[in-house]
């Protein structure tokens, strides 16, 4: 149900931003980062904004060569990407005990796959918070497709004010979403607002590593490089989201990185040098044909003005989120399980 035509990529380019816009939208989107200039503060202070442009930009790319899905996962030797990422999804189910009836809420869902898959999967009602229009009025349009009106829905808001009362969920996840945060203390603490007390939130953190050097250039032209290719205002360490975690009033049930144990990295459908059937849009040839086919559809006026700047972003970026996970200094995975206490005494 994924778009996977050229067409259907397209006509998506630019989300909600007007088309004759998408090119300037770009331009705006990279003058938030520090390579072009942008201060840290500035981003975290427009997040919404910058966040906003970002998906609104990539999102139809994203679907076009990763699915509905739109994150990593874990790998087993002889398993598919698309077979490890539900895998990944069921994993995140089963840690929050996931039983028919309850109420369960996916922040940051993007276009909702996991929200879907989780949902048949456990058999619950799953609301899908998101502060992107577009994002969110692609994701109802592949609720009807798959069926699942009546148990799943999206909400468009931002994670930092959330527009539930307290005690509303019976579990809450999140997919490599919360490092969008600008204040990370304050996002997890709406999140143990809206959770009831007893209850789970399980989340895959992208996040540095222990191997991260903040006094290593090198480090740190990569972390800005991937924070631009990512739409991300500044990457935490998985310490300091644990010590947010605990600041924010969670139990810690347990954490782990969970990229250290897998058998097939993460990272290897990134890398462009490796010929693959099941990622081919991600070879060397399949981003060389995808270039073409964006720079065709731009110069004849189907895909908006700036499209192909938006690809030559997210290669760029996805280069050297590659770069990051040979280092060892980034993570897509860093998982914890926590609890809301039953009382605050």
């Amino acid at each position: 149900m994924s778009k996977s035509g050229a067409l259907d990529l397209a006509l998506g380019v630019g989300g909600k931003i007007k088309k004759e816009d998408v090119q300037s939208a770009a331009q705006q989107y990279e003058n938030y980062h520090a390579f072009y200039g942008g201060e840290e503060e500035l981003r975290k202070a427009n997040y919404s904004d910058m966040v906003n442009k970002y998906y609104d930009l990539a999102t139809s790319f994203y679907e076009f060569g990763w699915g509905e899905s739109l994150h990593f996962a874990t790998r087993w030797k002889g398993e598919s990407l698309r077979e490890s990422i539900k895998r990944h999804e069921h994993f995140i189910a089963l840690q929050l005990a996931l039983k028919p009836r309850m109420k369960v809420l996916d922040v940051g869902c993007g276009i909702g796959g996991p929200l879907r898959e989780i949902a048949r999967f456990s058999s619950t009602s799953i609301t899908g918070l998101n502060n992107n229009e577009y994002q969110i009025s692609r994701g109802t349009e592949l609720n009807r497709l798959a069926g699942l009106t009546k148990s799943c829905e999206f909400v468009k808001a931002d994670f930092m004010k959330m527009p539930f009362s307290e005690d509303t969920f019976d579990a809450v996840y999140a997919i490599e979403a919360t490092c969008y945060a600008p204040d990370v203390v304050g996002c997890y603490k709406e999140i143990y607002r809206v959770l009831k007390p007893g209850q789970y939130f399980a989340a895959y953190e992208c996040c540095m590593t222990g191997h991260y050097n903040p006094n290593n250039e090198i480090h740190k032209k990569v972390k800005a490089e991937v924070e631009l290719g990512f739409g991300v205002p500044d990457f935490r360490t998985a310490r300091q989201c644990l010590d947010a975690l605990k600041l924010a009033g969670f139990e810690v049930v347990w954490e782990k990185d969970l990229a250290v144990d897998s058998p097939v990295p993460w990272y290897l459908p990134l890398d462009a040098s490796r010929f693959s059937n099941t990622s081919f849009r991600f070879t060397a040839v399949g981003r060389f044909i995808t270039r073409t086919m964006v720079k065709t559809l731009e110069f004849v006026g189907i895909a908006p003005a700036g499209s192909n700047k938006v690809f030559s972003l997210l290669v760029k970026g996805a280069e050297w989120l590659l770069a990051a996970a040979r280092m060892e200094i980034f993570t897509p995975m860093y998982f914890f399980l926590v609890r809301k206490p039953l009382s605050n005494h």
